[in-house]
């Protein structure tokens, strides 16, 4: 399959099927922009050409990236994430983000971070984190604060559920607008979400049968349209009625 070359719109090939080698963006055609690229693009030279199978994707301003379903995560610079803690040592925390290596997390890297107020984890703490480094020769590094070194939503999510589901799904729920499945359960339900680009959700709310209804609602919109998602809340809501 053949995309449109870089004479085309710069978005031409926004939310279409892309292949390995496809170029999709034309950088001499958009001076003074400044752009950002996600997992599956690279820059050769004024171009931007596609690495992996998927369908482009842009975040506005100027953000793009590839979008497969996949159960494996390739770590991206600026990705949030929810990373499981698996090992503490003196200056990192050791954090399975479902990448082919394991994550550091320093122990510095929180918000108004010192030596003596080192924050304490146990095996298991499931936490939401900032990628703030990634390539193939090194293990990601993570962060729980923003640019600004604030902790904004970062840090330990703390009772709630979490399951794990394809990375696509994953994109899909943090898409703007708000996808069909979280608008239609946020005008019935009343509940907490952390969504990690890694695949993994985490909902919490005050009572047990509403968390469940709300992962089954996201773990099934994954094929659906968005009428039928909000066809399927409906029918999910009369169940607990």
């Amino acid at each position: 399959m053949n995309a449109e070359t870089s004479d085309a719109p710069p978005t031409s090939l926004v939310d279409r099927t892309v292949v390995p080698g496809d170029t999709v963006l034309d950088l001499t055609a958009m001076a003074n922009q400044t752009i950002k690229l996600g997992a599956g693009l690279r820059q050769d030279c004024d171009t931007i050409s596609v690495m992996k199978a998927g369908k482009l994707r842009l975040s506005k301003p100027n953000k793009y990236w590839v979008e497969s379903s996949h159960k494996r995560y390739v770590p991206c610079v600026e990705d949030t994430v929810l990373g499981i803690v698996v090992d503490c040592k003196p200056d990192n925390f050791l954090v399975d983000i479902k990448a082919p290596t394991l994550a550091f997390l320093p122990v510095l890297a929180f918000e108004g971070g010192t030596r003596r107020n080192i924050p304490k984890f146990e095996i298991g703490t499931l936490l939401y984190v900032r990628v703030v480094k990634a390539n193939n020769s090194m293990n990601p590094e993570l962060s729980c604060m923003d640019e600004t070194g604030k902790a904004a939503e970062f840090g330990q999510l703390k009772d709630g559920y979490m399951f794990e589901t394809s990375t696509g799904l994953s994109r899909m729920l943090l898409s703007s607008p708000t996808c069909p499945v979280l608008e239609a359960l946020g005008k019935k339900l009343s509940y907490e979400i952390a969504v990690g680009l890694n695949g993994r959700v985490w909902v919490n709310a005050s009572s047990p049968s509403t968390v469940i209804l709300v992962s089954n609602a996201i773990m099934n919109s994954e094929s659906l349209s968005g009428l039928q998602q909000k066809i399927m809340v409906e029918k999910l809501m009369q169940r607990l009625q």
